[in-house]
C-alpha cells in the first residue's frame, strides 16, 4: 500500500559495495543488459534512487549507499502526504506534446475547444469505453483520439473504418462510446494511421489503454473520475497559457 514508505519491499543481496558506479554495476547485472540511467540521493540519508528503463518504461528503485538492498515501491513524503516517486515517474514519462503526431488522430472537439489532450485508447477496452463517456459530459475540450487496438487486434479494421468515414469523430464516437458498439459501416481500405499509431504507441512504451497525453507532456494511465480530469485539464491549460506569456 502507497501509505508505507516503502511498499512491497523487495531485498536483494549483494557483496558490499560503495558508491553510484558500485550500485549501476549491481543493478545492471541483474538487468540483463540493461543500463541504469541514473542514481541519484533522495530525502532520506543513505538511500538512493536508481533509475533505469524497461519495456514497461521507465522504472525506479531505491538502493542503500553500500549498494547492498534494493527496494521497490513507493518512497511517500509523510508530512506533505506526497507520494514522491509517483511524482518523479510522472516527470520522467512526460512528453513534449507538440512533438505528437496530432495528423495521426482523430479530432473532436465540444464547445471553444481550449481544454487539450490526447489519448491511445482501444474501441473495446472497457476502462476506455468508460473515459470515453466521462469525456462526453465535458465541454470545451479538444481530444485527439490516436486509434490504438490492442485488446482484439483481430477487429483493427474497425479503426481504420473510423478513419475512412466521412465523419471520423461521429464514426469514433458510436464505436467507441455507445452503449453497445457501432462499427462503421465505411470501408477499411482507405489510407489510414493505424499502423502507424501502433508503431507510435509502441515507441513511446504504451503498454495499457487508455493513456493519456495532457498539454503539459503529463503522461496518466487509465481512467480518471470527471473531477479528478477537470481540474488536471485546467491546471495544464494554464500552464501552457503561462509558457507563452
Amino acid at each position: 500500500m502507497r501509505n508505507f514508505l516503502f511498499a512491497a519491499a523487495v531485498f536483494l543481496s549483494f557483496p558490499a559495495l560503495a558508491g553510484e558506479a558500485e550500485i549501476r554495476h549491481a543493478i545492471e547485472a541483474k538487468l540483463g543488459g540493461g543500463k541504469v540511467d541514473e542514481v541519484l540521493a533522495t530525502p532520506i540519508p543513505g538511500v538512493f534512487e536508481v533509475r533505469f528503463q524497461s519495456r514497461e518504461g521507465v522504472q525506479i528503485i531505491y538502493s542503500d549507499a553500500q549498494g547492498s538492498y534494493f527496494f521497490t515501491g513507493h518512497l511517500i513524503d509523510g508530512a506533505k502526504g506526497q507520494d514522491l516517486t509517483e511524482e518523479r515517474l510522472k516527470k520522467l514519462s512526460a512528453i513534449e506534446f507538440k512533438s505528437l503526431p496530432l495528423d495521426l488522430a482523430v479530432k473532436i472537439q465540444r464547445g471553444n475547444g481550449k481544454r487539450t489532450m490526447a489519448m491511445f485508447t482501444d474501441p473495446y477496452c472497457p476502462y476506455c469505453r468508460r473515459l470515453e463517456q466521462t469525456l462526453l459530459q465535458l465541454d470545451d475540450i479538444t481530444v485527439y483520439v490516436f486509434m490504438y487496438p490492442v485488446i482484439r487486434p483481430d477487429a483493427a479494421d474497425h479503426s481504420r473504418s473510423v478513419w475512412c468515414s466521412k465523419d471520423r469523430a461521429k464514426a469514433w464516437l458510436e464505436l467507441a462510446a455507445n452503449e453497445k458498439a457501432k462499427v462503421p459501416t465505411a470501408s477499411a481500405n482507405c489510407a489510414n494511421p493505424v499502423d502507424k499509431v501502433l508503431e507510435l504507441g509502441r515507441s513511446l512504451r504504451i503498454t495499457g489503454t487508455p493513456t493519456l497525453f495532457f498539454v503539459d507532456g503529463e503522461r496518466a494511465g487509465g481512467g480518471m473520475p470527471i473531477g479528478q480530469l477537470r481540474v488536471k485539464l485546467d491546471e495544464a491549460a494554464k500552464q501552457q497559457a503561462t509558457k507563452k506569456n
